[in-house]
């Protein structure tokens, strides 16, 4: 397939720069077979029914991005791909994106605050950075949240300081991503108590989303497209719920792609669910055969974006086709901060 088939035009008054006023005010568009239907996100419970499963992605968004200065003392910005694991104690070391005016150099360090960090060498398009401290604790001290390229304003710069808190999902507990996963934050602990309460249940995964979410498609065939590396755990209680779901005629409901790329990844093999850590390069495209997810709650996705090829692959191109078009025409919000649909999968999967 080719790039261009995933390509729209979006009214950049559509990206939202912050999100709703509370998290379950968004708008939700049903995208069924019979048609679309507007409702507000606060209204999921009627487009599910008891039995079904909701699958969460319980990873937390780290303070990822850091802005210093080389030793020279060009800028420097920094941003977190993923933490290296070392046997023992928690690691110093992490692959990071590095924005600086030339290449930077094996031995060389970037300074923040009074502090420096030491460049190991290079993976790639990421750097190998040493900082003097676990990772995850000098990020809290010097860092920032990483909100995304398409967000035109500084972190925590709307409503008193509150993006560390709304760029997070209420179920977040496992450090690691760089960017959250997007369709988790419309959900409230009221919501989510409703849903329960009717007889949805839920469980959680974790998928940690590195820096290379935002990296652009540059090839226009896709079958020569590189998929960037992510981690993710399946529980052992998460593949019992799924069989336990599967076995009583209860959906698979995985909210966000990063739900749905976890769990395709660890069925690839065998059809079935894989407990366990494990990393994927996985491309869904349309003609992926899913095996596991039978609905999706999602975001809308940029243009040419390998989310929106995968929840191409999920609907049917027609489908989203549509959908989106009618998205921008009643001018829902797109992107992070956005929106949200619901989609099932296509009837030929």
């Amino acid at each position: 397939m080719l790039l261009s088939e995933f390509d729209y035009q979006l009214p950049e008054r559509l990206i939202a720069q912050q999100p709703s006023p509370s998290r379950d005010e968004s708008r939700l568009l049903h995208v069924g077979s019979d048609g679309l239907e507007h409702l507000m996100f606060s209204q999921l419970q009627r487009l599910l029914r008891p039995g079904d499963l909701l699958v969460l992605n319980n990873t937390k968004v780290v303070k990822a991005r850091l802005r210093g200065a080389k030793e020279t003392g060009g800028a420097a910005e920094v941003l977190l791909e993923r933490v290296l694991e070392d046997a023992g104690d928690a690691s110093n070391r992490a692959l990071c994106q590095v924005r600086v005016s030339k290449p930077l150099q094996v031995g060389r360090r970037l300074l923040f605050g009074d502090q420096s960090v030491l460049c190991l060498g290079r993976e790639g398009e990421f750097y190998l950075l040493q900082f003097p401290r676990p990772v995850f604790e000098f990020l809290d001290a010097y860092g920032e949240v990483p909100l995304p390229p398409y967000i035109e304003r500084g972190a925590n710069a709307f409503d008193g300081g509150h993006d560390e808190q709304r760029y997070q999902t209420i179920f977040a507990t496992i450090p690691g991503a760089v960017a959250a996963p997007t369709a988790g934050l419309h959900f409230s602990q009221a919501l989510l108590a409703d849903l329960q309460s009717a007889g949805i249940r839920t469980c959680q995964l974790t998928l940690h989303v590195g820096a290379g979410t935002f990296q652009p498609v540059r090839v226009e065939d896709l079958s020569q497209h590189q998929m960037h590396l992510e981690h993710y755990h399946v529980p052992e209680s998460v593949v019992a719920d799924i069989l336990r779901t599967q076995a009583s005629g209860g959906r698979v409901v995985a909210v966000g792609t990063t739900v749905v790329r976890a769990l395709e990844s660890a069925a690839l093999a065998s059809g079935r669910v894989q407990a366990g850590w494990a990393a994927s390069r996985l491309f869904i495209t349309p003609g992926f055969k899913f095996n596991v997810v039978q609905a999706l709650i999602t975001n809308f996705h940029l243009p040419r974006s390998t989310l929106l090829m995968l929840v191409s692959a999920f609907a049917g191109i027609e489908r989203m086709r549509e959908a989106y078009a009618a998205a921008i025409e009643k001018e829902y919000r797109f992107f992070s901060f956005g929106d949200a649909m619901l989609l099932h999968r296509d009837s030929e999967q």
